[in-house]
């Protein structure tokens, strides 16, 4: 890792350097630029794709802020993020230290910085591999695809075709629903390239991609590939049935019942996560937000979740409420750990706080070691959506119908895996500063025999359970996919129309969508306003519906 990680600063150090390497009085080449004939490693431009889509395409500074282009920074996509506020997992209670909760956005970045470096590594494989016969050709699918769909289910239609190509300053955008189209072509390409290095004799399931940073074999990076296609597929499924050139159930169901062509993930092991450690990728907010942590606190939309249905995750996440303690409650008295509510503006957040009425995020977990030791790794592409995933498809007839209660019990149980919880599990309890106040022991098997739990069968009341454990599991993880599951679902209902959401432009509702990036309204004008046009009656507004979401 650390000498991949050197090799990657050289290298962009080099690039760098080439953009102002003219010596002053001459107009001599710098030597040390690396030009459009020069061969640079493909691990390093993998190196630096693998950490782009950790940080939603862009490098984290050391405010935790990711950035990608002018027209904006993209938000760091890892746990204790702004992401995960919006995604109402959390909120802030000063923003001062923690920012604001408000749904204030405007202007989307892009992930053409994927793209970009997709096209570099692309044009680097003749010279050093003289075939596609490498792991490298088949993960260029997959990251094309990943970025595509990152930017349009944000902004809808996208520039695809002409992105990125030579020559075309000002490329057209294509449709949305186009855009969808090819991306699911994109990986079905890379599943079939990655199946053939699987199979090679000199490849193999076990082989290993040189800078890769999540460790992962080819055969578990072809099981991402189709974990994240059912991922794109069930996001698709208001549009099912309007879009049959689209084959959706169709395309799910193959994976389903061809595991051999398409292999998925067969546990959390084989999950897509950022891990942690001491030198160079440190937790989020260990030990940096340790003295802070009194300013924010766990958001109701999800407390109220794990609560009702007294989950043991609630213990992983959260500290008891300190009027609730005082007032006589224990430890593992479900009803003495207390959401804030987002809509409420922040300065009766803390009074509230300050009063002693709200959970904090659990310390012994998220603020104690830096190191990733005490918390969880971050998922990308995950085993328990996965699972999830698939048990909606079965409630939703796309594959058969009792597949449904199995999935949906494979996905709790892997979320409770992620944590190390099981029937007995020991959990130390502590306040907000960490000091001890006991602890709790799991019971599982209360959990899973709750009514609000136990799968209630292929109907509106089941989806809503796959849906709601479907969020619980995404805690801190998987970057905008809580939110996004809320949009296409409304699952769980999402706290919105008061002060503390903050889009007073659109009756403080939550948006659903951004605006097109600044740099397509300045350097792409025509394209961009046709396609504003096109879509939305020529208001690019976060309010507009576009085709994903209709």
């Amino acid at each position: 890792m650390k000498k991949i990680i050197i090799s990657s600063v050289l290298f962009l150090g080099l690039v760098s350097a080439g953009l102002v390497g003219c010596q002053k009085g001459n107009l001599l080449s710098n030597p040390n630029e690396a030009s459009s004939s020069s061969l640079v490693p493909v691990s390093l431009i993998f190196n630096r794709l693998a950490n782009e889509i950790y940080y939603g395409g862009g490098v984290m500074d050391a405010n935790g802020i990711t950035s990608n282009s002018s027209s904006g920074p993209a938000q760091n996509e890892g746990p204790w993020s702004e992401v995960h506020r919006w995604n109402q997992f959390y909120i802030s209670l000063y923003s001062y230290y923690w920012g604001s909760n408000t749904y204030n956005w405007s202007n989307s970045a892009t992930m053409y910085s994927v793209l970009k470096y997709v096209n570099l590594m692309q044009g680097q494989i003749p010279a050093q591999f003289g075939t596609t016969a490498n792991p490298y050709s088949a993960m260029a699918y997959f990251f094309k695809a990943y970025q595509f769909i990152w930017y349009t289910q944000r902004v809808g239609d996208i520039p695809m075709t002409e992105a990125g190509v030579n020559g075309i300053d000002t490329p057209s955008y294509n449709l949305q629903h186009d855009v969808y189209k090819n991306c699911l072509a994109l990986l079905d390409t890379a599943n079939t390239l990655m199946s053939a290095l699987v199979a090679s004799p000199t490849g193999g399931p076990s082989a290993t991609i040189s800078g890769d940073i999540y460790g992962l074999t080819y055969l578990q990076w072809q099981q991402v590939i189709n974990t994240y296609k059912l991922r794109v597929l069930i996001s698709l499924s208001r549009r099912a049935v309007d879009n049959p050139d689209l084959n959706i159930p169709t395309q799910f169901a193959n994976i389903i019942n061809n595991p051999t062509k398409y292999p998925i993930m067969s546990g959390i092991t084989d999950n897509l996560e950022f891990k942690y450690n001491a030198v160079y990728n440190k937790y989020p907010i260990a030990p940096s937000y340790t003295q802070y942590d009194f300013y924010e606190s766990l958001c109701d939309t999800y407390l109220n979740i794990t609560t009702a249905n007294q989950d043991p995750r609630t213990f992983i996440s959260a500290t008891p409420a300190p009027a609730q303690i005082t007032g006589g409650k224990q430890l593992d008295d479900f009803t003495a750990y207390i959401g804030a509510d987002i809509n409420l503006g922040q300065s009766a957040l803390l009074v509230n706080a300050t009063n002693g009425m709200y959970s904090y995020a659990n310390y012994l977990r998220y603020f104690k070691d830096a190191t990733g030791a005490t918390e969880e790794p971050a998922i990308i592409i995950g085993y328990p959506e996965m699972c999830f995933n698939i048990a909606e498809a079965a409630n939703l007839g796309w594959i058969s119908g009792s597949l449904a209660s199995t999935w949906y019990t494979n996905g709790i149980m892997g979320s409770l895996a992620m944590y190390g919880l099981a029937n007995g599990t020991v959990i130390p309890i502590g306040d907000n500063k960490g000091n001890s106040l006991g602890s709790v022991t799991a019971n599982v098997t209360a959990f899973l025999a709750n009514p609000n739990v136990v799968y209630a069968g292929n109907n509106p009341i089941g989806l809503n359970q796959i849906l709601t454990q479907k969020y619980v599991a995404f805690w801190q993880n998987s970057g905008w996919e809580a939110y996004y599951n809320w949009r296409r679902t409304g699952v769980p209902a999402f706290t919105q129309g008061g002060a503390g959401i903050g889009t007073t432009n659109n009756n403080n509702l939550i948006p659903i969508r951004w605006e097109y990036p600044v740099d397509e309204q300045v350097e792409n004008t025509t394209n961009w306003q046709a396609a504003v046009n096109s879509q939305f009656g020529g208001t690019d507004a976060i309010s507009s519906t576009m085709w994903l979401t209709k």
